[in-house]
């Protein structure tokens, strides 16, 4: 049954990991760009694997911005993982040590597909998904990191463009009923309005406040 799982898992991840790998690269040739080193951009990958938080503390170096204030700002975008892992908790087996150590393949995607629809999730079908993004992030980001010299401009190759159609992707998928469409389009609302004002991942994680209206049944 788990080796089913996780199999389909890295089958339904594809899509995905392939959009990540193209905007990994992306991230290798911005971070080389701001000043990090290969191997820091690479260990960067290898530790976060979470592309908003990357780039938002790859923005802020760049700006000019110290290493705290990076990464708090990776930290706030990281934020989201907190519900996300309180929801998926009741579906992980083990102690807290094990829970936790298992919680640690959550990204967003997986996540979401994981998810049965019913508050419970199946977590080899996570770890299959997970696994193989983790493979293409990492991947892509020693190619952009190593040969991004080779590249030359990434908004030129138009690789600036993936992430936000990724979330895209995700958002839509899961506008399944009236109330989940209201959330976003408030979500969305928010975000907008804060843009102008606000530091960089701010309006996002501002924005998630409309979340709560899926609370009431």
């Amino acid at each position: 049954m788990g080796s089913a799982s996780w199999r389909a898992g890295v089958r339904a991840a594809v899509p995905y990991a392939i959009a990540g790998f193209l905007l990994s690269v992306s991230f290798g040739v911005l971070a080389r760009e701001a000043g990090l080193s290969a191997i820091a951009a690479i260990v960067m990958s290898a530790i976060v694997f979470a592309g908003s938080a990357q780039f938002a503390a790859i923005s802020i170096v760049a700006a000019g911005g110290g290493l705290g204030a990076a990464v708090a700002a990776a930290a706030l975008m990281n934020s989201r993982f907190l519900p996300m892992g309180i929801a998926l908790a009741p579906s992980l087996p083990g102690n807290a040590v094990e829970r936790a150590a298992q919680g640690q393949t959550v990204v967003d995607a997986s996540w979401a597909m994981a998810s049965r629809g019913d508050g419970t999730f199946d977590r080899w079908f996570l770890f299959g998904a997970s696994a193989l993004q983790y493979a293409t992030w990492l991947t892509g980001t020693v190619a952009g990191a190593l040969g991004g010299e080779l590249l030359g401009d990434p908004e030129k190759l138009g690789l600036d463009a993936i992430f936000p159609a990724f979330f895209l992707a995700l958002l839509i998928a899961e506008l399944r009923d009236r109330q989940s469409r209201l959330v976003a389009a408030l979500g969305g609302l928010i975000a907008l309005a804060l843009v102008p004002i606000a530091p960089p991942g701010v309006p996002v994680l501002v924005a998630s406040v409309a979340a709560l209206v899926g609370l009431r049944r």
